[in-house]
């Protein structure tokens, strides 16, 4: 490896002007140039035991590639991430870096762990710009035995991808009209183009992957009918978890309350934010967004991009239990989200008309830690107030669609609808696989990819010793 960079503190990472991105849905990160990556890259010290390699769900070679960036070899670097890593472009966007290969890092006990998710980020680009068309298809060889994935997500396009290479003919059938499932309709268009995700899915299809859009897994077909009468011999369960939960406080039915996942899905898939699209979305001026995690950050940028004056993130803990990624509260705050913290909504008001006139909410003290770890909430008695919106959406978590658990008999779950399999993805059925969101409840893109993989490996095994 070249001279090492001993600074200890990471390349920074150019971005739009805070007050010029709240007001559009462009990417706010603009990414390295050549000469910060490399520079990058030379902070890395190529550890002999390779922590960061272990914090990765899929175990991307990273000082390996890394290697390769600093000698500015960067299309090599790319097949090296590509050879465990399915959508190099999207974790080097959206992966938790911070609590995984970068919290391992051992420049990070002195100073800032090196770049990782940056550099994957600008290697992923640079392949797309001028490492090749997607639009080639690659050769490959069949062994005839075909396997189904329910779900474009990041499990299934994971699980897809790993099975077409190992020669398998692989079907994925999306319940959407746009495949990348959480990629396309969770995540907003300034943290991941959606030209991106739809570039990753291509080079799939060129892999020899299928997709079939708008096909609803449990109202078209069964699981079981997709085994008997269309001939597939595994299926992988990658639905992820898109039903949303809701507080149970009074006015959650009125005009102007939204789940994050219905007011993003609008943003996001149907793109409500351009000028000419079909898509309605009513645009509040005051809104409340009430949770603590990622989805809640999405759904509060997106809501001032979306015109907002003034948009708040209520939270009933501190700042320091907030679940949500450090850059992405940060960024948030560079926006002009306002934090509303240690504050718990307990009834949403309306008018005669059913719209939403204010949200009321209850101050709140930490307590003891409880199952979680963390500091438990506590109402103070006497502090109840009233906010100022006309808009609320709940971002408070989801739970797996009870579609498959309904129509398909025989499969485990959990009380919640999680769907309950080993740590290869295998089910309480024969031959029936499960992985990411539909498992573990919502989760990251990086642990999904895990687990399609994984299950990838599983279904290979057994359909290899399946007589």
């Amino acid at each position: 490896m070249p001279k090492f960079n001993m600074s200890p503190v990471k390349n920074p990472m150019p971005a739009q002007d805070p007050l010029v991105r709240n007001k559009n849905f462009q990417e706010v990160a603009l990414g390295y140039s050549a000469e910060a990556a490399i520079d990058e890259a030379k902070r890395c010290l190529d550890c002999k035991n390779k922590p960061c390699v272990a914090g990765c769900p899929v175990n991307v070679r990273i000082p390996e590639f890394i290697a390769c960036v600093a000698e500015g070899k960067f299309e090599e670097a790319y097949q090296i991430i590509h050879s465990t890593s399915s959508l190099p472009a999207v974790c080097g966007r959206v992966c938790p870096q911070e609590t995984q290969c970068e919290g391992r890092c051992t420049r990070g006990i002195k100073g800032e762990p090196v770049a990782i998710g940056r550099l994957e980020r600008f290697v992923a680009d640079y392949h797309n710009a001028f490492g090749g068309s997607s639009s080639e298809k690659e050769a490959r060889v069949s062994n005839g035995r075909k396997v189904a994935v329910i779900g474009s997500g990041p499990a299934g396009l994971a699980c897809a991808g790993d099975l077409a290479r190992l020669g398998y003919e692989v079907t994925i059938f999306e319940a959407l009209h746009t495949a990348g499932g959480v990629l396309v309709y969770g995540i907003p268009e300034f943290r991941l183009p959606k030209e991106i995700v739809r570039r990753e899915v291509e080079a799939l299809q060129n892999a020899g992957v299928k997709i079939e859009t708008n096909a609803v897994a449990g109202r078209l077909f069964s699981i079981e009918e997709l085994k008997t009468e269309y001939g597939f011999e595994a299926v992988f369960l990658g639905t992820g978890a898109g039903l949303p939960r809701f507080m149970g406080i009074s006015g959650e039915g009125a005009k102007g309350v939204f789940s994050a996942n219905e007011y993003l899905t609008r943003c996001n898939l149907m793109k409500a934010y351009e000028e000419d699209s079909a898509t309605p979305l009513f645009r509040g001026k005051k809104i409340a967004v009430v949770g603590g995690g990622n989805v809640a950050m999405d759904a509060a940028r997106s809501a001032k991009r979306m015109g907002a004056d003034a948009v708040y993130i209520v939270y009933r803990r501190s700042e320091a239990e907030l679940p949500a990624r450090r850059e992405e509260v940060e960024h948030a705050k560079e926006e002009e989200i306002i934090f509303r913290l240690l504050t718990n909504p307990v009834e949403i008001l309306t008018d005669a008309e059913d719209n939403v006139t204010g949200l009321k909410c209850i101050e709140m003290t930490l307590g003891e830690p409880d199952a979680s770890g963390r500091r438990r909430p506590v109402e103070k008695a006497g502090s109840e107030h009233i906010m100022d919106v006309d808009c609320v959406i709940l971002a408070l978590g989801t739970s797996p669609n009870p579609l498959i658990k309904s129509t398909t008999k025989g499969l485990d779950t959990k009380p919640r609808g999680e769907i309950i399999a080993d740590e290869n993805g295998k089910t309480s059925l024969e031959g029936v696989y499960a992985g990411g969101d539909a498992v573990t409840g919502a989760a990251t893109v990086i642990l999904a990819m895990g687990a399609g993989k994984k299950a990838a490996q599983a279904i290979d095994e057994y359909l290899k010793n399946k007589q």
